[in-house]
């Protein structure tokens, strides 16, 4: 923004110092070095109506400059960037090789009246092509700039809020009741990924980026740690619309309660497949934070899933939190790869880590995971991710 004001500013500038010039040589120096002290009171003035002029110039330059800065950029625009630098090997994957991967995102946030919010969110990255990157859900975007997200947040009362925009998660007003810090992307859903963590109509669709995607989000908070959210999402061809029968469409509720120590909350979610089947599902978490210190906070997570032409499936999830430890936190947890049925055979994932801050922008977390694999040998992944935030 800075080089585009000074593009604009310095022809402007030019235009104006060129006319000045001018004036300038019109004036005879040596004439003006010849005066003797006696006679300047009264020769300077010979020279009045040229230096009010230059004067003039001088303030009309200073006034169209203030007008370039006043109007550059709104006070109420905000901006936060993060990046995360990654280097891991998995043991067991396709590729064993020790690799480097990166993602990078931009937050910005205007607000019109003080209360509501504009946000988008614009994201690169070359994660997703490793087992590392994989592993961490990194952004794979062959290192092109993308728009991840665009809402509007407003306030409608005391105690509601809305949210309306684009690619962007049914599940993003919700307060899950989950205080673990996962390492690995799986361990972050906390045990309920669908439930508790409903994304958008174009995530359950063969075409993510469809050019009709809408989701519309509400939240209440009645008080004294009770909240209540919910909301839909739809994604369709140009052709299908949005919430129609031909349309991808997703709907989920969340009521929750929670305090200082301890909190819990219940998630429903309706789901629409690519094949045009509907699944629900049910997910319940808590999380208690023992006093004293050593003692560690402990996350659970419970998802039933019940698709449209199969039996009912269930997962679960368990995490420890050690919010200090030396100078980071340590985390440990375990989940089941997916929800399976009675039938089917349960695999897990553990993980290990441990988060420290180098300083208030920069945070380097090491850690480890066993991925257990059904009829094939176990993923071992030793991965270090450095984050950077400003």
């Amino acid at each position: 923004m800075k080089l585009f004001k000074s593009l604009l500013v310095a022809p402007a500038t030019l235009g104006l110092l060129a006319p000045m010039t001018a004036t300038a040589n019109e004036l005879n120096l040596q004439d003006v070095s010849g005066y003797s002290s006696s006679e300047e009171v009264q020769n300077i003035s010979e020279f009045s109506p040229e230096l009010a002029v230059t004067n003039s110039r001088v303030d009309g330059l200073e006034a169209r400059m203030n007008d370039y800065e006043a109007g550059s950029f709104s006070t109420t625009t905000s901006a936060s960037f993060s990046a995360d630098f990654v280097v891991g090997a998995v043991d067991g994957a396709a590729a064993e090789a020790v690799t480097f991967d990166y993602q990078y995102g931009m937050n910005l946030s205007t607000s019109f009246t003080g209360e509501d919010s504009l946000a988008l969110t614009i994201e690169t990255g070359n994660g997703g092509n490793t087992a590392s990157s994989s592993a961490l859900d990194m952004n794979g975007m062959s290192d092109a700039m993308t728009l991840d997200g665009i809402t509007y947040t407003f306030p409608l009362g005391d105690k509601t809020t809305i949210m309306v925009g684009d690619s962007t998660d049914v599940s993003a007003l919700y307060s899950t009741a989950c205080v673990y810090g996962a390492f690995t992307d799986l361990l972050s859903n906390c045990g309920s990924g669908t439930a508790a963590g409903l994304g958008g109509g174009s995530d359950f669709t063969a075409s993510p980026n469809s050019s009709s995607s809408a989701t519309i989000a509400a939240a209440y908070d009645f008080g004294n740690g009770f909240t209540f959210a919910g909301g839909l999402s739809g994604s369709g061809g140009d052709s299908d619309g949005l919430f129609t029968k031909e349309s991808k469409d997703v709907f989920g509720v969340q009521a929750a309660y929670s305090t200082d120590s301890y909190g819990v909350s219940v998630s429903y979610a309706s789901t629409d497949t690519t094949s045009t089947t509907e699944s629900t599902f049910w997910g319940l978490n808590g999380y208690y934070t023992f006093d004293g210190s050593g003692l560690p906070s402990i996350s659970v997570g419970y998802e039933s899933e019940d698709p449209e032409s199969t039996a009912t499936e269930e997962g679960y999830f368990v995490g420890l939190s050690w919010a200090e430890v030396g100078p980071g936190s340590v985390n440990i947890g375990m989940s089941s790869n997916e929800n399976y049925t009675s039938t089917q055979t349960e695999t897990f994932t553990y993980e290990a880590s441990y988060t420290y801050p180098i300083n208030d922008g920069m945070t380097i977390t090491p850690g480890a995971f066993i991925k257990e694999m059904d009829g094939s040998d176990d993923q071992t992944g030793v991965i270090v991710k450095t984050s950077f935030s400003f």
